[in-house]
């Protein structure tokens, strides 16, 4: 099956559905379809082939969905970016991937965001650009006159071993690298996840996330599965608005990261009427366990799914929601047709409470990194059957006696601080366990003497008062001595990427412009991003 399918077999048994709410506009099936196959013939007739690349800059919006569906049914491989992303960034992204076209709002300074893309040859835009561009040598038409023709779905071009996605890694540590997926992993990968999620036509989902991360992306992809319906929201920066907005339209599935949870927690959520809400996911990074029980309390009748994938094979392990509060700190068990299991520096296979890197088999792992053999090398590697690679994802994990998975922490994000390895999951959710803090990021920060320092910021709740001097005492309470972080920070808000994750960089920078043996601050500091 090739991943377009989604949207045509639901626009058949479907049309007059609505598949997506962007603000006020509602957009059927059958519309969404019909356009998406307007923008394949178009692209086409453009001169873009089987496997050329197709950048889509824009936010939650519907005109990003029919680009992502109109290059599917084109044969090429799309790749979504983030609407803020920096011109230099963009200028990388089209020269990495070799891009043939570029699909984007008109406000983009493309005389900025082009230079050197010697690829690119089409540029489709949003609304109309504010002054001529023909100097750059490009073909530039606007999304609206493209997607008014041919209503006929294109003849398939495409298999499902063929690449249908490149999905950028947020590049924390450096460039960052182009994750390539075909229709096969795609497909796989939604299959499984509405399986266990047992989502129907009848879900409305509801979505703050980018969906340049592909966990805002797969929304898209698993309620087209579905013939269920999205709501797409740009951002969660006004929460009561979103609760409201999530009462109106019934919404079923509300997916999550811990910055969201910590947001929604610090309202009274029994003033909604979320009766009709009936499952939370949440990955990107693991929920603590304080917020876990919090929103058990808060949404009794609510099935929580902690969840734990990475961008490489998009989900690996979910912990089934009748588990929640046996087993609070566990990411669960490979999700259906996934096989993920712990092994030692060797490859041999670890028993229960050892810790050692999962690996991850299965038909959603990714083929590779665009344009970069050796670190593709470095992470797929022979398997157990011969002529398989398997994914050895640097995360160090633990099983218990069950089988059930819970995560330590990255390995390059292991600090080692007097010689002793220190797991900042581990720290943060012993400060998560502090009455009154709402949000917590550790990180390891380098020192002379130390190895690296273990820095701790903070966000408290709403009219709570936590000290840094506060977070550590309760830390030595519970903590080995040298597990107790030697520097807190006390910020109004985490550093975020666009993703909703938090921005370690950002932190690492603050800790870097100060002396790491500074030791407890007390000054509240702006948190950025």
């Amino acid at each position: 099956m090739l991943l377009e399918s989604f949207l045509e077999r639901s626009a058949a048994r479907v049309p007059d559905r609505v598949a997506l709410v962007c603000g006020e506009r509602r957009v059927t099936y059958a519309d969404l379809e019909r356009r998406a196959n307007a923008l394949a013939n178009a692209l086409i007739a453009e001169g873009v082939a089987r496997g050329d690349r197709v950048l889509v800059q824009l936010g939650s919006r519907e005109e990003a969905a029919i680009a992502i569906f109109g290059a599917l049914k084109a044969g090429a491989v799309f790749s979504v970016v983030h609407p803020t992303t920096k011109p230099g960034q963009v200028r990388h992204l089209l020269r990495d991937c070799e891009a043939r076209a570029l699909v984007c709002g008109a406000d983009q300074p493309l005389d900025a965001t082009t230079a050197g893309a010697t690829a690119l040859r089409l540029v489709i835009t949003v609304g109309d650009v504010a002054k001529p561009l023909d100097a750059l040598g490009l073909r530039v038409l606007r999304f609206s006159d493209l997607v008014t023709g041919s209503f006929t779905a294109p003849k398939k071009r495409c298999i499902d071993i063929d690449l249908a996605a490149l999905v950028y890694t947020s590049g924390s540590t450096g460039l960052p690298k182009g994750v390539m997926l075909t229709h096969l992993n795609m497909v796989a990968a939604a299959t499984s996840i509405t399986t266990y999620l047992e989502n129907t036509e009848d879900d409305v989902v509801f979505s703050c996330l980018p969906l340049s991360f592909d966990y805002g992306l797969y929304q898209l992809l698993m309620v087209c599965r579905m013939g269920a319906r999205l709501v797409l929201e740009p951002s969660f920066a006004y929460p009561h608005a979103m609760l409201q907005r999530i009462v109106r339209e019934g919404v079923t599935g509300l997916p999550i990261v811990p910055t969201m949870s910590a947001i929604l927690l610090q309202r009274d959520l029994s003033a909604y009427d979320l009766s009709k809400l009936r499952y939370v996911t949440n990955t990107a990074a693991a929920l603590p366990v304080d917020h876990i029980a919090r929103l058990r309390r808060a949404l009794p009748g609510v099935r929580i799914y902690s969840m734990y994938g990475l961008t490489e094979c998009k989900r690996v392990a979910y912990l089934p929601p009748e588990e929640i509060d046996r087993r609070p700190g566990s990411v669960g068990k490979a999700m259906p047709n996934v096989e993920a299991y712990v092994v030692d520096e060797s490859g041999a296979r670890l028993g229960p409470g050892e810790i050692g890197e999962l690996v991850v088999r299965g038909s959603n792992v990714m083929k590779g990194y665009w344009g970069m053999p050796a670190e593709t090398d470095a992470v797929l590697r022979p398997g157990p059957l011969p002529g398989e690679r398997v994914l050895h994802t640097g995360d160090l994990f633990r099983t218990d006696d069950d089988g059930y998975l819970t995560f330590v922490g990255r390995r390059d994000e292991m600090i080692k601080s007097r010689g002793e390895k220190v797991s900042p999951r581990e720290v943060e959710t012993a400060i998560h366990a502090l009455a009154g803090v709402a949000q917590v990021t550790v990180i390891g920060v380098p020192d002379p003497v130390l190895g690296e320092a273990i820095a701790a910021f903070v966000v408290a709740r709403e009219g709570a008062e936590v000290t840094a001097a506060g977070v550590r005492a309760h830390c030595a309470k519970s903590l080995e001595e040298f597990k107790v972080p030697g520097r807190v920070t006390l910020l109004d808000a985490l550093p975020l990427r666009p993703s909703g994750k938090v921005d370690r960089r950002a932190l690492i920078e603050r800790s870097e412009a100060c002396d790491p043996r500074a030791g407890v601050r007390d000054a509240r500091a702006p948190g950025g991003g």
